[in-house]
């Protein structure tokens, strides 16, 4: 019989980024700033650094489901995120997979565009993605570009962005977190739970080492769950996090550089 755990257990479920600023590596290093423990699957792997993709290579569907059936049963995850799905067949599998092992606290990051503007999503995975993931999760953390796809309307402005939120709860999402860092002048964020709505505005810090800042967020409301905190609590403190990761970013590579997940997880 395996002792009661002392550590709260997360899982990501996402692509591999080889210059280790996104993805299962941004991932992995904010579960671990929020102290938890943290377990993956990888359904992508792809060739990247600062300044783009260069190759993507899907991994098989029976790799990934051997991945997430021997890691969910064992180590027992209390909550998981799901980042790059790269195809539709693998977003199939991967909602095959959340609801069989039943991971009810659930953050879908729609990955869809790297920040180097590289596609990380078939155009047919859409429409899966919308129609099998969405109703599983108890967040979805679309940006500005990915809730217009997912709501079939663009969402330029902060009133486009209040409905697009609604959208998406009525599509099925317990809540919608809608990111507006792509707005013009100040970060606006707005999060829905179908009864409340809470803003959250934040002067803009002006930097191009923004790379993986979405797979962060995502990851940090996991840990966030993961943690035993309420859904709102769990956002304020992964908004907090970023924020603070954006502005100490090492400035690493000629590109999009990552940002500083060794900042404080407060």
């Amino acid at each position: 019989m395996n002792p009661e755990p002392t550590l709260p257990v997360a899982i990501t479920i996402a692509g591999s980024d080889s210059g280790g600023g996104a993805g299962i590596q941004a991932d992995l290093k904010t579960f671990h700033q929020f102290g938890v423990f943290g377990t993956s699957v990888v359904t992508a792997v792809t060739a990247q650094n600062t300044l783009g993709v260069t190759a993507v290579h899907a991994i098989p569907l029976d790799v990934v489901r051997a991945q997430l059936d021997a890691v969910a049963p064992d180590l027992g995850p209390v909550a998981a995120k799901t980042g790059m799905l790269a195809t539709a067949a693998l977003v199939r599998e991967v909602a095959e997979g959340v609801e069989r092992h039943g991971l009810d606290q659930y953050v879908l990051d729609p990955v869809m565009v790297a920040t180097s503007g590289d596609r990380l999503l078939d155009t047919d995975a859409e429409a899966e993605l919308r129609h099998r993931l969405l109703p599983l999760a108890t967040l979805v953390t679309p940006n500005l570009h990915e809730a217009g796809i997912l709501t079939g309307r663009p969402v330029l402005d902060e009133d486009a962005m209040r409905r697009a939120s609604r959208m998406l709860v009525e599509l099925g999402a317990g809540a919608a977190l809608v990111k507006g860092g792509h707005l013009e002048g100040e970060a606006v964020d707005i999060l829905w739970d179908g009864e409340v709505e809470r803003v959250w505005r934040r002067e803009r810090i002006p930097t191009r080492h923004t790379h993986g800042t979405g797979c962060t967020l995502s990851a940090a409301v996991a840990a966030g769950l993961a943690r035993g905190l309420e859904l709102e609590d769990a956002v304020d403190r992964a908004l907090r996090f970023v924020a603070a990761a954006i502005a100490s970013a090492p400035g690493l590579g000629s590109g999009h550089g990552p940002v500083y997940h060794f900042a404080p997880a407060g």
